[in-house]
């Protein structure tokens, strides 16, 4: 009974701290929370860092897409928002190092890819306005480099490089590139690109069968040479083979009540993680051996706070970090292995 009383005390206590923090320092950062079962044994896989960024205050805008230079301790935030940079570049450690807002209208995705040669920053580009519906990249200075589509202009999928409110993309160290093509445009489907940009193969038009989609919206590659796209409207995830195209199956019994708004590997290749938007949740599986699609069984969950909305998220292949796009915090978190 005593020890009643003190936890009650306690819960009271807190109770009041939080209020007067509300009053005189205004509304905590919308921090998230890692849910485990108490009546498991389960160790959370990643916590929280705290210490990152340094400045909240950074993000002016609401950042949409992050990505890291895992070569070079970069990490790249793209928000939007009127007459703020859209660019910030950080360090892995929280610094804001420099920011750009060349020729950029509406980030959606976006893709750090560096060789020991050259560093480039890629971006999808939803926008209504002259830089729209284009997959541009930039250098880490923000200086434009190449541009695909045609800027300001929708396509259709008669064209395979005229694009509709491109999603996101995701580059291989070989410089192969993969694009999903349809945040709610008229296009949807996934392409993968030569290097020198031509045509390798191409999936996709509306509908729920496989090789369909209903808003791809995230795509990443794994050790295994499997391509796995985050079907969002369709509520699954769909695996295609890198080299051949050739669908492999999908995932689709995680995602009863939302679908992925984003999907990537852990850096040890252990786990693939997706985020959902609405229900501000991370969820982690294991990954399936090559030569298998296995079952979407989640281990671990981050639940983060009510309407943070994580967007797209980004791992750091060196230090394992993930870092999440959170839309309706309007803000960047940072999460890293339980084990450091």
């Amino acid at each position: 009974m005593a020890r009643f009383w003190v936890c009650a005390a306690a819960a009271v206590f807190s109770l009041a701290f939080l209020i007067l923090h509300s009053c005189y320092c205004g509304p905590p950062m919308l921090r998230s929370f890692v849910f485990v079962n108490r009546w498991t044994p389960e160790k959370p896989l990643y916590r929280l860092d705290l210490d990152w960024p340094k400045y909240s205050e950074m993000f002016t805008g609401t950042p949409f897409c992050v990505a890291v230079d895992s070569a070079n301790g970069l990490v790249y935030v793209a928000q939007r928002g009127d007459n703020i940079p859209k660019i910030l570049v950080l360090s892995e450690d929280g610094h804001l190092l420099r920011a750009w807002n060349y020729t950029v209208d509406t980030p959606h995705g976006m893709f750090a890819a560096s060789t020991p040669y050259e560093q480039t920053v890629w971006i999808t580009d939803v926008g209504s306005g002259s830089f729209g519906h284009t997959v541009k990249m930039y250098n880490s200075f923000g200086d434009l480099v190449q541009v695909l589509g045609t800027p300001g202009k929708k396509g259709t999928d008669l064209n395979p490089l005229q694009f509709d409110n491109p999603a996101e993309l995701y580059i291989e160290d070989t410089g192969e590139i993969y694009i999903v093509d349809g945040d709610g445009g008229l296009n949807n489907r996934l392409l993968k690109l030569s290097p020198d940009f031509m045509m390798l193969w191409l999936h996709g038009e509306s509908g729920t069968g496989p090789t369909h989609f209903n808003i791809p919206h995230s795509v990443t590659v794994d050790s295994a040479g499997r391509v796995w796209v985050a079907d969002r409207g369709n509520k699954r995830i769909q695996m295609f083979d890198k080299v051949t195209g050739e669908w492999l199956g999908m995932w689709d019994d995680c995602f009863t009540e939302e679908g992925p708004s984003s999907v990537r590997f852990t850096a040890d290749g252990k786990y693939v993680f997706f985020a959902q938007l609405n229900l501000s949740r991370l969820s982690f599986v294991a990954a399936p051996p090559a030569g298998s699609v296995g079952r979407c069984s989640v281990v671990s969950t981050i639940q983060l706070a009510d309407q943070v909305s994580p967007h797209l998220v980004d791992v750091d292949r060196k230090t394992g970090a993930i870092y999440v796009a959170e839309i309706g915090a309007k803000q960047v978190q940072k999460y890293i292995p339980s084990s450091s």
